[in-house]
């Protein structure tokens, strides 16, 4: 099993780790991991690999493994360190701290639409959210402004783990019906924003956000897309 650093400070743009496996598919496991593998509409992180005497092997996406690893995709055709090998790991930054900003946003926008969620997918620069709404929203002005007063307010955004059986006995903790809580290891992480005597949000989540948050910046609702006879698509994007 693969220690998922990301998830103890998702703020670890660098760190050592040790080369454990190769996977046939030209993948390396490491002891340990600052890259989030793909999952929960978030993508997997890119960036590089660095040792001693070798060349910077290129990372184009992380995925998950067997039995808990997780599996840093290399370049085609790139020699890979050896297994043993100290290895330091380096995100593309940007690219993972839009995913940060986006994700954040997106649970901020399941507050100020608070339907059902059909589905939803996270990039660096914009998001969306598929909800059971089979009207699209009257006023989009308002519903960007209310998500705005959120953003601004400076929110923190922190997290705790329950156990499995706590969150089956608080099923309306889960949002999403289409991506089950990630589980496996008998407890689930909740991300709150806000404090436990502002709550604004809190939900079942395994991936990467900002500490507060402000650091998302301004935010512009992108298109409604109608997808189907009960749902519809609400894309946000960064503003700057």
């Amino acid at each position: 099993m693969t220690e998922q650093l990301f998830l103890q400070d998702a703020y670890l743009s660098e760190a050592t780790a040790t080369v454990i496996a190769h996977t046939q598919e030209g993948g390396v496991v490491l002891d340990r991991s600052i890259f989030y593998a793909t999952g929960g509409g978030q993508p997997g992180d890119t960036g590089q690999l660095t040792a001693e005497g070798q060349p910077p092997l290129t990372i184009i996406n992380t995925v998950k493994g067997e039995a808990g690893a997780i599996v840093l995709l290399a370049e085609p055709d790139q020699p890979l360190p050896p297994v043993g090998t100290e290895v330091v790991q380096t995100l593309d930054w940007d690219r993972r701290f839009g995913h940060m900003r986006i994700h954040t946003a997106l649970h901020l926008l399941s507050v100020v639409l608070p339907l059902p969620v059909s589905g939803g997918a996270i990039g660096a620069e914009k998001g969306r959210l598929d909800f059971n709404m089979p009207e699209a929203p009257e006023d989009k002005a308002a519903l960007e402004q209310a998500l705005n007063d959120l953003i601004a307010q400076d929110l923190e955004v922190t997290d705790r783990w329950i156990t499995d059986a706590e969150l089956d006995a608080q099923p309306d903790l889960v949002k999403t019906m289409s991506v089950s809580p990630p589980r496996g290891s008998g407890k689930v992480r909740l991300v709150r924003i806000g404090d436990e005597t502002a709550q604004i949000d809190l939900q079942p989540c395994g991936g990467t956000h900002v500490r507060k948050t402000g650091e998302i910046g301004a935010i512009r609702l992108g298109k409604v897309e109608k997808k189907g006879k009960q749902n519809r698509r609400v894309y946000v994007h960064l503003a700057g």
